[in-house]
């Protein structure tokens, strides 16, 4: 069942952010979740998704009033963003998400993050590869993964994020399909951290899969 973004805001508080169910992203979501759908198109409509999702993302970020001069010769009292921003793609699916960021912001800082599950039954990650902007304790981050399950994943990429300076509500996680457990998991050890998603699935199955989902993100 579709959540709009005011019923996700009452029932998992405002911090998680769900897009509006509209009848372009429902349209969007079915393709890529069906088997039929080959890789150049789940690709392409995937593409789309993220985007939206860095746009929402870029909403959220604190702005500043800048006032600038119009070719016509007239102020124009605009606002730009009050800092900077990086992508952190916790990797290897996240990197898909990268190209969508770029579209939005040009010239933005990308870093990595990478894990490997080391136990098939608590699905916890393992860190073993890092490399992230020098300066990104000053940067607003978006984290990119387009699936949120256990959240085990994201929970390792945010110590990181956390052990190199970066405050938690600087934080956005940007994903294409969550799970309750997942936001439940996230919201319980990072409550400042904002989860910007486009769809709330029904939970995890027996194998921690998110169930309906769309498979496995880095394989299709």
């Amino acid at each position: 069942m579709a959540h709009n973004a005011t019923s996700c805001a009452s029932k998992w508080g405002e911090n998680i952010i769900v897009l509006p169910p509209t009848a372009q992203l429902q349209a969007l979501l079915t393709v890529i979740r069906d088997e039929r759908t080959g890789r150049g198109d789940f690709v392409f409509y995937s593409d789309r998704i993220i985007r939206l999702l860095v746009e929402e993302g870029l909403n959220h970020l604190p702005v500043v009033p800048q006032t600038v001069k119009t070719p016509t010769g007239v102020q124009f009292p605009g606002v730009a963003f009050e800092g900077r921003i990086c992508g952190v793609s916790i990797m290897r699916a996240g990197e898909a998400m990268e190209a969508g960021l770029r579209d939005c912001c040009r010239s933005v800082r990308i870093g990595k993050v990478s894990g490997y599950r080391c136990d098939e039954e608590t699905a916890q990650p393992k860190l073993f590869y890092a490399k992230l902007p020098d300066d990104i304790a000053q940067r607003y981050c978006l984290l990119l993964d387009p699936m949120l399950a256990t959240g085990g994943s994201c929970l390792k990429a945010i110590e990181v994020l956390l052990e190199q300076g970066v405050k938690e509500e600087r934080i956005l996680f940007l994903n294409l399909i969550a799970s309750p457990e997942g936001i439940k998991n996230v919201q319980a050890k990072f409550p400042k951290l904002k989860v910007i998603t486009a769809w709330v699935d029904e939970g995890l199955d027996a194998k921690q899969y998110i169930t309906p989902g769309l498979g496995d993100f880095g394989d299709r």
